[in-house]
């Protein structure tokens, strides 16, 4: 592939994906993004990330648009949609496959998971061990669309220097081993995509929920493997509901459609945001421009943040029905 050239402007993206509505910890990572982006000087991408197309929701990357621009956020460029240019990944596989790192693979999860070989069965993302790479050479050549494609991954640490977190160190080879980069749906794998997407629009600095972290280390091998400069890294806590899990369809209540709709101002949305990011000691509304100019990296908490039923019922306070 041809290598990203290197912008005099640092450059970032907000990349919904139109899979749902967006929820109060979504709202949270691209606050920051956005924050960090225009106290900075960075250039602001919109990209919707719509490849994964039996779940693509209809109208929702417009109202994801919509809703951030209801907060006070705004952006740089026309929202770029993934699915209406699959050339650049199908070049990325094509150089991959060519290098002997991508190859064609049809088993399925349960012969994966009975593989004498390989660990971890029953989790929820099984390690692909090495034993079952494809040794055909047949097997080495992007000509087909319509099955699954496995990176080469090498026993080799992985180093993520990130800017809020510090270094960790993550070894793929064991937590995942080869993972899948094309699917037999006929388009890239979130990991080829969003290195290939970020890399061709100049993308310098990512910013993302900190679940991602271990992604960054399978990224950073494709953008070795691609000869692709990789972006800074800015992986932020996760906002959690009470059962401590990450915020997602099962808790309702946190749409931001669904205050909005309920009268919710988006000043009130933003103050508990910046509650959350350390902006503010209190919970009081404020705007999305008070917030680039309080918020504060530095003060950023490395743990999660636990939506409970009294932010709810602060952001729902004299709220018409309510």
């Amino acid at each position: 592939m041809t290598k990203r050239t290197e912008l005099s402007t640092r450059t970032t993206r907000l990349a919904p994906s139109p899979t749902g509505t967006l929820h109060l910890g979504n709202a949270r990572t691209f606050l920051i993004n956005w924050a960090l982006a225009r106290a900075n000087g960075w250039r602001i991408v919109m990209r919707i990330e719509d490849l994964d197309a039996p779940r693509v929701r209809p109208g929702a990357a417009e109202q994801a648009i919509d809703l951030l621009r209801w907060l006070g956020m705004d952006f740089d460029s026309s929202p770029i949609h993934q699915s209406h240019d699959l050339e650049p990944y199908r070049q990325a596989m094509s150089a991959l496959a060519e290098a002997r790192l991508a190859y064609t693979c049809s088993l399925s999860r349960r012969q994966i998971q009975q593989a004498a070989s390989a660990p971890h069965a029953g989790d929820a993302e099984l390690q692909f061990p090495s034993t079952l790479r494809s040794v055909h050479d047949d097997a080495y050549r992007f000509d087909r669309e319509d099955t699954n494609y496995r990176f080469v991954v090498n026993e080799e640490p992985i180093v993520i220097e990130d800017m809020l977190s510090g270094a960790s160190t993550h070894h793929p080879s064991k937590e995942v081993g080869d993972f899948i980069i094309w699917t037999k749906i006929g388009v890239p794998a979130y990991q080829l995509a969003v290195v290939v997407d970020d890399a061709r629009q100049g993308i310098t600095d990512v910013v993302r929920g900190d679940d991602l972290l271990p992604s960054a280390a399978r990224q950073m091998l494709l953008y070795r493997a691609l000869d692709l400069p990789a972006p800074r890294w800015w992986h932020v806590p996760l906002v959690t509901g009470d059962d401590g899990r990450r915020l997602a369809k099962r808790h309702g209540g946190a749409h931001l459609e669904t205050y909005r709709q309920a009268g919710v101002p988006p000043d009130r949305i933003i103050g508990l945001l910046a509650h959350w990011c350390g902006a503010a000691p209190l919970l009081a509304e404020m705007s999305a421009e008070d917030f680039r100019t309080r918020f504060d990296p530095a003060r950023l908490s490395r743990d999660p943040v636990v939506f409970t039923e009294a932010h709810h019922k602060w952001l729902m306070h004299d709220c018409p029905g309510t």
